[in-house]
């Protein structure tokens, strides 16, 4: 069986900013966005959007299109997850 992707969030917010050490007000400002957008992200709260992987790629973190193949990646497989892990209480696939 398949595993399940994390959000894209997570792989920065571990793989990345724990790593070289940011914190996400200094990624944030780095990155021209808010605090509270960026930590939405990191807790898989918002997605990763075309404008922030664009930014990811020119602050030198990977590039946008791999940033938005893993949204995408993660969007599918939350869609095809059985309804009632999505809360909808169905027990059937939709």
């Amino acid at each position: 069986m398949m595993k399940n992707p994390v959000h894209p969030g997570e792989i920065l917010r571990e793989d990345v900013l724990v790593d070289i050490g940011l914190s996400v007000s200094e990624a944030a400002s780095g990155l021209g966005i808010s605090r509270v957008t960026l930590s939405r992200v990191l807790h898989g709260h918002a997605r990763i959007s075309s404008n922030l992987a664009v930014r990811l790629e020119e602050a030198g973190v990977g590039t946008a299109r791999a940033w938005l193949a893993m949204q995408a990646a993660y969007d599918l497989a939350t869609e095809r997850r059985p309804a009632v892990l999505r809360g909808s209480g169905r027990d059937v696939w939709l």
